[in-house]
Parts: structure tokens; C-alpha cells; sequence
């Protein structure tokens, strides 16, 4: 407990420290900080590169997740330890921010805390530490900046874009058909891109899957896909030139707003309320016909007489359609969404080159397609495969491969992949640090010697002796002053990553740097852990 005595001499308690109390001061605060960090990196590691493993997560619910993604592999861990946390809230932010790297930030942040606990061994203290790793960060955003190439693409050359997709894709599942999925992110990216600009409204992309295909059946439909059919199964599948009428209003008589009692106590009274309901169906329906659309798309369900009003009157109808949905169709095809039917007019109609219902095998689900969309910025990619998990998983990396492209089109500057960005960088603060002078350069040093930890992790999770590969490219780096040589993860005979285009996104790469670094200086600056307990007696 933490004692202090006032001006007579009686002792009082600041902090008691007894019963259920947990306290650690110091040394053992920084030293448990650093023991919690390197688990949770370590659980990553093996997952890092185009030959890691994957990791299966079982939820209290028993839902099984098959994934090798970062981001999500911490969300569905279930993390108690404060710092641990932290580093779930670091692979977010990278996840947030770039959309892709999320293993590796988190990799470098464990590897970080590591050098930093034989530092503070050696009695370094940790406020020096952060000094120097703040120095050697620095250097290292600057270097990358420095060799980074930059690749020329345009709306009919893609190519690049592809090769950098594909590169993303390289450690998912998708991996046998990357090319087949990397062409189409690039073109999913591009539909809805401004490249005057340089912006792109990841929104109108929407994800959707169904497992039972197969996974090279994936595509890219140019309009959206409603997880809806007709309401009707006599209605006809296939509208070409689709006048659409988007209803976020019931197709129903109004109910009034307040409670009352309707008595009927006659045959007649109950003919006359069936004709009034009716009534108000048919001049529904005819307001929606008088306006030349040929498709109604309702947020909102309606009942068997309405449908049966609908098919009567040739206008095929879909119901149940999600609100975000209505919003993407009408961006789609150029429709406004009417709240009330008193507000239905021609002019508010959207349109379509071709509107039609597709099934699966033997199953009952059905899918609306509208394509041919005047607006043609709004695109699904439309996901296949054996089962849930791989749908689920293969959708994931779809969104990885988006993002790459994403930040391409932002800033197209481009590090080579494989280690390779880490091993020079590595070798240009080692340099650095023999110019810096006092205590720092410790830590400048210890920051190079975090950075092998990531061509270490891909050459051991790709069946290579990891210091031996790691010593063989910084050997050829220095020989040939050639940032682009990394770790031959896939074996194809060659070092060089230019060769192999494996290339990465300079600001994916600048972002794992910071963010890691910012972690890793927010856990070395916490010296005493107070944690609460229950009150002795309860």
C-alpha cells in the first residue's frame, strides 16, 4: 500500500492494496504489457504471407469462421487482457484505414515490443525508447517514400492494378483463381472510380454471395443484385427495358392512427367494407400503371389479394426489399423513391436494359438481376462457392483486393512486396543509426533489427530456413544496392519481387509503419497497472 504521514505524524493510506486489489508498478507493468503483446502477435505470425496458414474461429453460437485475415481473426477473438485489446484496436484501425496488411502491422508491432523489452533489460528507460523508435520511424517513411516506383494505369490499361490486386489475393483462399478475382475488383473499383479526381465511392460496390456454386462462377454484375424474386410465381422472369417504380409505402388500404371499433352486423356492411378494401388496391395499382411502369419494387410487404390484383393487371412485383437495397437500385437506375402513392409519376420511374430472376440448382431461393442500368456506377460482385465459410472468407478478400485498389487509385506509388521493403529499410536506419548520438541510437537500431521479423515470419511460414533466406537477400540488397529483392515465398527461382510483381501500395505499407509505432509507444508510456477489485467482506 502506498503509506504517507501528515504534520503530527499519523500514518493515512493513499492507495490500499489489500483484498481483491491488483497492482503492478514499473518494470513488471512494462514487462506484462510486452508478454500480452507478443502473444497475440505470435497467434498472427504463422497466418502473415501467400503461404499462411489459416485459423478457425468457433463462436459461443457454434458458428465456424475459416479465415486468414487479421482484422478479422482478432474481432472474433475473444481478447480479456487491456493491452491485448489494443492491439485488436490497431488491426482494426489498419483494416479501417487501408483495408488490407492487417496481419502484418500487427506482426511488427509484437516484434517492436520485443526489442523494446531487452532494451529496457539493458536499464534503457522507456520514454528514450519511444524517442528512438519516433527516429527510426521516421527514417523509415522517408526511405520508402524514396524508392518507391510508380505505376501508370488508365481506364483501358489495367494491367498494373491487376498485378497489385492479385498480389493481395496471393494469401487468401481465393488464391487459385487470384487473376479471375483480381480482374474483377479492378473493374468492380473502376465502374464506380473518378479518376480526374482520384476518388472512388466504395458504396455503390456492393458484396453478395451464395454458396452452393463453384468459385471460379464469380462475377461481376455491371447493375445490382436483389436477394429477392417475384411475389408472384406466375409473374414473368425476364423484363427487358424495365420501367421500375421504387415504393417505400405499404401496397395496402391506410390504417388509421388511432384505435376504434369497427362493428359490422350485417351481410351487406361486410360486402360494402370488402368492396372499399378492394377499392383501394385497384386504384393503387392503376395509379402504378397509369405511369407506364412495368416493374414495382416495394420496401414493404403486401398481402395475396394485392398480388393477385398485380398479376391480374400484368405488373410484376418484388416485396420485402431492404432499404439500403431501394437506395442502390435507384442510384442504379436513375428512380426516385416514392413514399406515398398520392406522389407516383412517370417522371420518378427508374429504368433498365434488363430485369431478370435467376435460381440455384434445386433450391427455392431466387435473385433479382437489374442490369443495364443507366447509372452504371452502381456494381454487386456476385460471390460463388462450396459453402458458407468459403463464400464468407472469398468475400473478405474480394474486399482486401477493392481496397489495394482503392488506394492505387488515390496515390499510385508502389514498395515491392516479399520482405523486401522491410529488409532495405532495415539496412538504410541500420546505417543511420551509427550518426546518431546518446542513447537513442539503441533503440534506432533495435527498431531495424523488428523490421527482419517480417521476412523472418514469411520465410518460416513458406517451409524456408528463415535467418538463412533473411541473410542471402540482405547480402544481394547490399551487393547490388537493390531495394526490390525479397523472400522467394512462392519458390519461382527469382528474388527479385519486380520480376514476380508482387507489389504493395506505398501508403499501405507507411501506415503499417505509423500505426505500429504509435501502439508500441502508447504501451511503453504506461508504468502501473491499478485494477479494481471487489471491497474486502462483500
Amino acid at each position: 500500500m502506498s503509506l504517507v504521514f501528515d504534520e503530527y505524524g499519523n500514518p493515512f493510506i493513499i492507495i490500499r492494496e489489500q483484498g481483491q486489489k491488483e497492482r503492478l508498478k514499473g518494470i513488471e507493468a512494462h514487462k506484462s504489457h510486452i508478454l500480452a503483446a507478443r502473444a497475440i502477435a505470435n497467434v498472427m505470425k504463422s497466418s502473415l504471407g501467400p503461404k499462411g496458414m489459416d485459423k478457425m474461429m468457433i463462436s459461443p453460437d457454434g458458428d465456424v469462421t475459416v479465415t486468414n485475415d487479421g482484422a478479422t481473426i482478432l474481432d472474433n477473438m475473444d481478447v480479456e487482457n487491456q493491452i491485448a485489446k489494443l492491439l485488436v484496436q490497431l488491426s482494426k484501425s489498419q483494416d479501417d484505414e487501408i483495408g488490407d496488411g492487417t496481419t502484418g502491422v500487427v506482426v511488427l508491432a509484437g516484434a517492436l515490443l520485443e526489442q523494446a523489452e531487452s532494451l529496457i533489460d539493458k536499464g534503457i528507460h522507456p520514454t528514450r525508447i519511444s524517442e528512438g523508435f519516433e527516429l527510426a520511424c521516421k527514417l523509415a517513411i522517408d526511405h520508402l517514400a524514396k524508392i518507391a516506383d510508380r505505376i501508370e494505369f488508365s481506364a483501358e490499361n489495367i494491367d498494373p492494378l491487376v498485378k497489385t490486386a492479385m498480389t493481395s489475393l496471393g494469401s487468401k483462399i481465393v488464391n487459385r483463381f487470384h487473376k479471375q478475382m483480381a480482374e474483377i475488383s479492378v473493374n468492380a473499383v473502376m465502374s464506380v472510380a473518378d479518376l480526374a479526381r482520384k476518388d472512388v465511392n466504395m458504396e455503390l460496390i456492393k458484396l453478395d454471395g451464395r454458396e452452393g456454386g463453384k468459385l471460379e462462377e464469380t462475377q461481376l454484375v455491371r447493375g445490382i443484385v436483389v436477394d429477392k424474386g417475384m411475389s408472384h410465381p406466375q409473374m414473368p422472369t425476364t423484363i427487358k427495358d424495365a420501367k421500375i417504380c421504387i415504393l417505400s409505402c405499404q401496397f395496402e388500404p391506410p390504417k388509421p392512427k388511432t384505435k376504434g371499433n369497427l362493428d359490422i352486423n350485417s351481410v351487406e356492411s361486410y360486402k360494402k367494407l370488402a368492396e372499399m378494401e378492394q377499392k383501394y388496391f385497384v386504384e393503387m395499382v392503376q395509379k402504378v400503371k397509369a405511369t407506364g411502369a412495368n416493374l414495382v419494387i416495394c420496401q414493404w410487404g403486401f398481402d395475396d389479394e394485392a398480388n393477385h390484383l398485380l398479376l391480374a393487371n400484368d405488373l410484376p412485383a418484388v416485396r420485402w426489399v431492404g432499404g439500403l437495397e431501394l437506395e442502390k437500385i435507384a442510384i442504379a437506375t436513375g428512380g426516385r423513391i416514392v413514399p406515398r402513392f398520392e406522389e407516383v409519376s412517370a417522371d420518378k420511374l427508374g429504368h433498365a436494359g434488363l430485369v431478370r430472376e435467376i435460381g440455384f440448382g434445386t433450391t427455392k431461393d431466387r435473385h433479382l438481376l437489374i442490369e443495364e442500368c443507366p447509372n452504371s456506377h452502381a456494381v454487386t460482385v456476385f460471390v460463388r462457392g462450396g459453402n458458407k465459410m468459403i463464400v464468407e472468407e472469398a468475400k473478405r478478400s474480394i474486399h482486401d483486393a477493392l481496397c489495394v485498389t482503392r488506394n492505387l487509385i488515390r496515390d499510385n506509388r508502389i514498395i515491392y512486396g516479399g520482405g523486401s521493403a522491410e529488409i532495405t529499410c532495415s539496412l538504410a536506419i541500420s546505417a543511420a543509426a551509427d550518426k546518431i548520438q546518446g542513447v537513442e541510437q539503441y533503440a534506432v537500431r533495435a527498431f531495424a533489427d523488428a523490421l527482419d521479423a517480417i521476412p523472418l515470419a514469411l520465410a518460416e511460414n513458406s517451409g524456408l530456413s528463415p535467418i538463412e533466406t533473411l541473410a542471402q537477400v540482405k547480402a544481394a540488397q547490399s551487393k547490388d544496392n537493390n531495394p526490390n529483392l525479397g523472400v522467394d515465398c512462392n519458390q519461382r527461382g527469382t528474388i527479385s519481387m519486380k520480376d514476380q510483381f508482387v507489389f504493395d501500395p506505398l501508403i499501405s505499407k507507411q501506415s503499417q509503419f505509423l500505426l505500429a509505432n504509435q501502439v508500441v509507444k502508447m504501451i511503453l508510456k504506461i508504468d502501473d497497472i491499478i485494477k479494481q477489485g471487489k471491497e474486502q467482506g462483500q
